[in-house]
């Protein structure tokens, strides 16, 4: 069922980092820090996937997610609801099942055999197609998918994350550049401050993470020193 309700946008943020929080979904370490998929230390990782194993939560970020993009993109601005491989597969499902539009999934690289495709399900030239994704550090695998959509002749200007690191000054410049604008939930920033007012991790760590967080090269320049 589509939301009819539309919470204002810093309660749906707020709410969001409350409940990634409350599902153990936020990470925070200093020492040894996290090593994130690029090779670079961090002490923070989110971990949205584990939403799917939570169902009232899910089902209310999921409203959330609906209710953010009907209200900065339009409510009949999609024809087809894509996610991506993989972890955005899931959120897709459920965001597509609420705006009542088809649903299709989009391959980080072709199979290798068969069709050699990158869009699984029928995706048709003309469509506008919404992409979802699970989160976005700097937008670089928002913008392969985004081609692999248009390829197909529909076009894609608009991708819906659950969780947006807010940290990297390039990020949405960047995939405006490519004609994509980005529509999220909640940032590092929404978390930090939710975990501060409940007090879920002490106040070194807290402290550490936004010095992380407000430079990112710096704090590892720093531990390098």
């Amino acid at each position: 069922m589509i939301p009819s309700t539309f919470p204002p946008r810093d309660e749906i943020a707020r709410l969001s980092a409350r409940m990634l929080l409350d599902i153990g979904a936020v990470h925070f370490r200093t020492d040894p820090p996290y090593v994130h998929a690029s090779g670079l230390e961090a002490p923070t990782y989110v971990d949205c996937r584990k939403l799917i194993s939570f169902p009232r939560i899910r089902s209310v970020l999921m409203d959330f997610l609906t209710c953010t993009v009907m209200r900065e993109a339009g409510p009949e601005a999609f024809d087809n609801i894509a996610g991506g491989e993989t972890a955005g597969i899931p959120f897709a499902a459920l965001v597509a099942e609420r705006m009542a539009l088809p649903m299709t999934y989009v391959r980080k690289k072709p199979k290798g055999y068969g069709r050699n495709a990158r869009i699984e399900g029928a995706m048709s030239e003309g469509q506008r197609v919404l992409l979802i994704e699970d989160l976005t550090t700097d937008g670089g695998s928002k913008v392969s998918f985004v081609e692999a959509i248009r390829e197909t002749g529909a076009s894609c200007g608009h991708t819906a994350v659950i969780f947006y690191y807010d940290i990297f000054k390039n990020t949405e410049p960047m995939l405006a550049e490519h004609g994509i604008k980005l529509h999220w939930l909640t940032t590092w920033w929404d978390v930090l401050a939710e975990a501060r007012a409940g007090q879920d991790f002490d106040p070194a760590t807290l402290s550490e993470v936004e010095t992380f967080l407000t430079d990112p090269e710096a704090w590892r320049a720093a531990r390098k020193g």
